[in-house]
């Protein structure tokens, strides 16, 4: 084949444009930081980081719901233990009324302060996280508890969030991908039922009938209602035991989200981050190659006119 100057140049165009156009790809990475910054670089390797991008959003998502949801149970766990020492005060209010020595004006005086403290615990029940109440069931926009009154005595409370009549009684939250919790929000499972509608048995009737032998001055009645205090008290730890065991798995769960995000961001790195001292080197190769292709080109393609001449 005949070795034209045509030929030659052209033919060293086409390796100066090969070289100039490596040393852009290095330069680009250089710049951006990353292995590949358009689909045609590495088909393969963008689908993996797109991927892996949206498993990191994904697993930001799953963080922040069991964030909240840790925060729910605390607030819970703190009304909880407000409720459990205003029965723990009723309960004592009640077995120093049930002594016979007591006078009447004396009972009168255990009952404002257990007035007091059956108001405190309908307040804590109340309590809401973030404008929703946390043991409404699922009815989070309505205040659950309320104290019913008849001239200034108080009669009954009533519950008015979800029941197990309406469904569903228990918020559900998705912490990891196919895995749900439900957060204890059953705060009619705190009511204790355990009467029949025509004569109740639960924490407002139990309130009640404790007014009531305080009024009458009946000392047997009031030992009577120290059990059923009991079982109050019991039916409150019970529910806070489960809060807790709820607690527990969320946080259990939040070191395994984390664990799995750090997990991420290295597969992130490993996939499109650049190794700089690697590439700087790769770099600082291509315009040296780069170079010596315009200098063997000032050779190829004369340039001065007297060249010709």
């Amino acid at each position: 084949m005949r070795v034209t100057d045509s030929l030659m140049s052209q033919s060293f165009l086409r390796n100066l444009s090969t070289n100039t156009k490596k040393m852009l790809k290095y330069q680009e990475q250089l710049s951006t930081q990353k292995e590949v910054n358009k689909p045609s670089d590495d088909p393969l390797r963008i689908s993996k980081i797109l991927d892996l991008n949206n498993t990191i959003i994904q697993n930001d998502q799953y963080k922040t719901t069991i964030s909240d949801a840790v925060q729910w149970t605390n607030v819970q766990d703190s009304a909880l233990s407000s409720t459990t020492k205003s029965l723990q005060r009723i309960k004592t209010l009640i077995q120093s009324s049930a002594n016979g020595t007591m006078t009447h004006s004396d009972r009168q005086a255990n009952k404002a302060e257990i007035e007091s403290e059956i108001h405190g615990v309908v307040d804590a029940l109340n309590t809401n996280f973030g404008g929703r109440y946390v043991f409404a069931g699922m009815n989070t926009t309505e205040v659950p508890f309320e104290v019913k009154s008849v001239d200034g005595e108080i009669t009954e409370i009533i519950y008015s969030g979800t029941k197990e009549t309406d469904g569903n009684t228990n918020l559900s939250r998705e912490i990891a991908p196919g895995v749900s919790i439900e957060l204890n929000t059953d705060g009619n499972a705190l009511m204790n039922e355990k009467g029949t509608k025509e004569k109740p048995n639960n924490l407002g009737s139990f309130f009640n009938d404790v007014l009531k032998a305080l009024d009458s001055d009946d000392t047997e009645e009031l030992s009577g209602l120290l059990d059923r205090a009991d079982q109050q008290l019991e039916n409150v730890v019970s529910n806070r035991s489960k809060t807790g065991a709820i607690f527990n798995r969320l946080e259990a769960t939040s070191e395994r989200n984390n664990s799995e995000k750090l997990n991420l961001k290295t597969m992130l790195s490993e996939n499109q981050d650049i190794d700089l001292a690697e590439k700087y080197m790769e770099f600082t190769m291509e315009q040296t190659a780069y170079q010596a292709s315009l200098s063997m080109g000032t050779k190829i393609l004369q340039t001065n006119i007297l060249n010709y001449l």
